[in-house]
């Protein structure tokens, strides 16, 4: 069965297959959200694989200001989740009418009525349903009324014991941990955005990048220099890639995303790219003049290839 998305919920099949289902806002689709999928696509016993998930973080409705910025997009989140082999996916908007909808009817219009649920899976903080009225215990009551078992999971932990979380793997590639930040995820961490203009300085200084368009896809890194691969219509490169704004030149007012692609000369303007995290190299710094920066350029470029397993020579 090839996998597949929906959106609202109008657009539940309501076919009376039945589903084994896990509800979730699976931010980062990270080890610990990999380890739930796993038990529900071994469970199903032949039921249909549904994950539940959200467009945004709830807050992102109620205190925008204090909203987490995703760790990926919504786009990336069901690519992923398709990629584990999830028979179907249901975005729900978070909108007010749906955060206004009371715990029985979440139930009976979401999970019986739209998705034959047979099983479900939570973990033990599990709430739904207006003001977060519904519990793990009236989530049980409800299955017994309308034949779905609800089985609970538990959180995964990292080696030194930690709960893996979206809001940890957040706060470390916040932190330029990007070491720490790939172990949670179960693997290199990606953005994805388009190609635009630059200030051609790369260029300049023999380094040529791509400058991606600031509304990226994905949670944007620390500032810094990282070694990365860079996908680019079905291709891979290596690539080093430059977090800030440049402070040796000083008149760059914004954040920007700069990708040198190595041994590569591609013409990348208006195209969608996605870099892929491998290793972060060192922290953005000013230097005295341009002709230190192509340097250290050279120098970052030759640990970056070491990296990635890149010839050491241009």
């Amino acid at each position: 069965m090839t996998g597949r998305v929906v959106t609202g919920i109008e657009a539940l099949p309501r076919d009376a297959v039945a589903s084994a289902v896990t509800i979730g806002k699976f931010d980062g689709v990270h080890r610990g959200h990999r380890a739930v999928l796993e038990r529900l696509v071994a469970e199903a016993e032949g039921r249909r694989t549904v994950v539940v998930t959200f467009d945004r973080h709830p807050a992102a409705l109620f205190t925008p200001d204090e909203a987490p910025v995703p760790l990926v997009s919504t786009a990336q989140k069901t690519e992923a989740l398709l990629a584990l082999g999830i028979d179907l996916v249901v975005v729900l908007p978070f909108t007010r009418e749906f955060a206004a909808l009371e715990p029985d009817a979440f139930v009976d219009d979401i999970l019986v009525a739209g998705l034959a649920a047979e099983r479900v899976l939570v973990g033990a903080d599990f709430r739904y349903g207006a003001r977060g009225a519904g519990t793990v215990e009236t989530l049980r009551a409800a299955g017994e009324r309308a034949g779905f078992a609800v089985a609970l999971v538990d959180d995964v932990c990292e080696l030194d014991g930690t709960r893996v979380s979206s809001t940890g793997i957040r706060s470390d590639l916040d932190a330029g941990r990007l070491a720490e930040a790939t172990e949670a995820l179960g693997r290199p961490h990606r953005i994805r955005s388009t190609v635009v203009p630059g200030y051609q300085r790369g260029r300049e200084l023999g380094y040529p990048t791509a400058n991606l368009a600031r509304d990226a896809e994905g949670f944007i890194p620390a500032d810094g220099v990282y070694a990365c691969w860079l996908h680019v219509e079905g291709e891979r490169y290596g690539a080093a890639v430059s977090i800030g704004n440049n402070p040796t030149f000083g008149d760059v007012p914004e954040k920007t995303i700069e990708a040198h692609a190595i041994d590569a000369h591609l013409d990348l303007y208006g195209k969608t790219v996605e870099l892929e995290f491998v290793a972060y190299i060192r922290p953005m710094n000013k230097f005295p003049s341009a002709d230190a920066l192509a340097e250290q350029m050279g120098r970052d470029e030759l640990r970056i290839r070491g990296t990635l397993g890149l010839p050491l020579s241009r």
